[in-house]
This record gives structure tokens, sequence and C-alpha cells, in this order.
């Protein structure tokens, strides 16, 4: 019988909300959302991505909750919301919409963070009424808009029909995941995560990915093989940071850098030297503070004018 090495998450282990509710989305889809921090602090709201759920943020809540109100949310079929069978680009702006009606008030504007099919959401949302009035400005991590099986290079081969065939079938696998083992750990550090990652966030990303439903891994696999949602990063108006890890496979720095050129407000291309996918955990630090710079500049800024 094989050991298996149980790494303590520390400071990725997900913290208690202050609050907790259900979000209505357009097709009656239930989501599960979580408030930290005081009410009346500046607002930011947290989209996670495949796989993952609202504890993927858990560092950024500790530290933002401080001083912000923290809206996350569970996509539809992860963490603690139900899966549905309406799985695609516009159930995922339905569902931001419903998050930012429920925990914002009219008019109230927040910094909207999005993290690899997160920022996508916010892509596909771009031009919705509900998003225009409540984004004050956006983060971008380790995302894409579209062609992002082309682009993968978790297969180590030329890009061509070969690659992309085959990144399609390990992405869009069926089979379980199975418990977090050690090669569960290396598999996924290798896949998803810089070749410098810690252990502890190592441990962190794989308990989350695992608990994610293997039939909602798949039905999300094939909307994110056939994305397109270019047009949205056009009309995405307001403040856009980028940020991307140099050693990202999944949505290598490739897209970040078409984002940062397609984008009509870009405020800066962030790469991080080394860090994988998993920017909000392996890059905590930087990740948060480019939410504060963000809200510092484009929701306090307000506040004080209006004042």
């Amino acid at each position: 019988m094989s050991r298996l090495l149980h790494v303590d998450p520390g400071p990725y282990a997900p913290p208690a909300p202050a609050r907790e509710l259900t979000a209505v989305s357009a097709d009656g889809a239930r989501l599960h959302v979580e408030t930290h921090g005081p009410d009346g602090a500046p607002a930011v709201v947290l989209a996670h991505g495949w796989t993952c759920s609202t504890a993927f943020w858990a560092a950024q809540i500790r530290d933002l909750a401080a001083d912000h109100r923290v809206i996350a949310y569970d996509q539809r079929g992860h963490g603690r919301s139900p899966a549905s069978p309406a799985c695609s680009t516009d159930a995922l702006a339905d569902d931001l919409e419903a998050v930012l009606a429920a925990t914002l008030a009219p008019g109230e504007q927040a910094v909207i963070a999005g993290h690899s099919m997160g920022g996508m959401t916010v892509m596909a949302a771009s031009g919705r009424a509900a998003f225009r009035e409540h984004a004050a400005a956006v983060l971008l991590c380790s995302t894409g808009s579209s062609q992002l099986v082309a682009a993968s290079t978790v297969v180590a081969m030329r890009p061509g029909r070969l690659r992309t065939w085959l990144t399609r079938r390990i992405l869009g696998s069926r089979a379980p995941l199975g418990p977090v083992t050690p090669l569960a750990r290396r598999i996924l550090k290798y896949g998803t995560m810089g070749p410098g990652s810690a252990p502890h966030m190592v441990e962190a990303c794989a308990r989350i990915v695992h608990a994610c439903p293997r039939e909602v891994r798949y039905a999300w696999s094939h909307v994110l093989d056939l994305l397109d949602l270019d047009h949205g990063v056009r009309e995405l108006h307001v403040p856009t940071a980028v940020v991307v890890g140099t050693a990202d496979r999944l949505t290598p720095p490739v897209h970040a850098r078409a984002l940062a050129t397609a984008l009509p407000h870009c405020t800066g291309l962030t790469e991080l030297p080394g860090i994988g996918h998993m920017t909000p955990i392996e890059a905590p630090e930087q990740v948060t503070g480019k939410i504060r710079e963000l809200v510092h500049a484009h929701i306090q800024a307000v506040s004080e004018e209006s004042a």
C-alpha cells in the first residue's frame, strides 16, 4: 500500500466567509456566493477558472478582506454551485450578471478579477448592462479569448494538427482524476504550474482541481475548446490589467499579449517569470497587488471626487 504525502496548504486553506448567499442566474441556475470583509469597503469580485472554486482565491481573500468587501462565487457546477445542463459562455455571462446584481447596490462599482475561465467570463459579459454598470476595472489572469487548444503547450512538441489533437484528448478526457497522490501532484504541477512551485501551492491546487466532478470538467472542456470571445475583448472598455506567467502551458503568454493589444483600455501587461497557469496561488502577492492597484486607481479616486 503506497503512502500518501499530505502537505498542509497553510494560507491557501479557504477562509470562512462573513456571509453566504445564493444568486439565481437567468436560466434558474443557483450559484454559491461568499462575501468577506467589511460592509461599505471598496468591492472586489473574484471569478475562478475551470475545475476550481472559491477556495482558489484563498490568498487574495485573506489579504483583501482586511479593507475590501470581497465577493467570490462558484461557477455553475463547481464548488458548491450545482451543475447545470447549460454550459456556454452566455451562461457564464448570465451568472456573473446575477452575482453582481445580488451583491452590489445599484450603481456600486467593483474591480472584477477573473482567472482563466473566470477571465473568459468577464470577456463574455463585457457588453452586458449589469457588467457595464458595476465594473470599475478588470484584472485578467492567465486567460485567453480564442484558440486555446491550438496554442497550449501542455504537449511538448511542435505546434500543428497532431499537437492540437493530442491536447484536445488530454484536456477533454472523461477519466476520473482520483485521489491526490504524489503522481497526481506531479502531473498537475507539470500541466498547470511553474517548475518552482512550492509543495503547499501544488497541494492546494490539487485539492481544488480533484474536487471538481468529472462530468463538469468534461462538459466545460468543450466550451473552452470552441471558445471565441475576441469580440468580447473589443467591448471591454473599462481599465483592464493583464497578468500571465511565463511558464503557463494552458494559456501561454501569446494569449496575454494578444489581449493587451486588442483591449480598448489596457493598463498594462505583467509577465511573471517562471510562474505557471495558477497565478493567484503561485504568485499571490503580485496578483493581490494588481487588484489593490486597480481599486486605488479606479474606485477610491472616484469616491473621493464625488465626496
